[in-house]
């Protein structure tokens, strides 16, 4: 039985996440293990104080040609580092499959935010899981291609 990645040690996450990005780059956007189910891309991000350009492999939806990513940090009650450095840095790139796709980040508000974040919960229900773990309202982005 493996042991579970604890979110919040930076140890487990900076293994975890090289491991699933040398994976998807070697299978052209597949991977195995907890997004084994799901889709993955990778978004790259521009850390807020570093300054350096860092990686994150996410779960990701889409409606039509529409990308969204959800910053539940696991229902924690603190935002991921990659949803401040979005806000920071809008204009990024994420890659889903083969592809490299230059985006904007924008955050969905009120009612967009609201129905958005139910469609994901009604396709991922952990989502919702995650949702009630938390006080704070998790972040739906939206990756505008450029």
């Amino acid at each position: 039985m493996t042991t579970p990645i604890d979110p919040t040690d930076p140890t487990d996450m900076v293994a975890f996440n090289k491991n699933v990005i040398d994976e998807f780059r070697a299978n052209d956007g597949k991977v195995d293990g907890v997004f084994e189910e799901g889709t993955v891309a990778l978004l790259h991000h521009v850390g807020v104080r570093s300054g350096v350009e860092r990686v994150n492999p996410l779960g990701y939806f889409t409606d039509g040609e529409r990308i969204f990513v959800v910053a539940s940090f696991g229902g924690s009650d603190a935002n991921p580092a990659w949803y401040n450095n979005l806000l920071a840095h809008p204009r990024t790139n994420v890659e889903i499959g083969s592809d490299t796709i230059p985006v904007t980040a924008r955050e969905l508000t009120g009612a967009e935010r609201d129905e958005r974040f139910a469609k994901i919960a009604d396709t991922m229900p952990m989502f919702g899981d995650y949702q009630r773990r938390t006080t704070r309202v998790i972040p739906v982005i939206e990756l505008v291609r450029d």
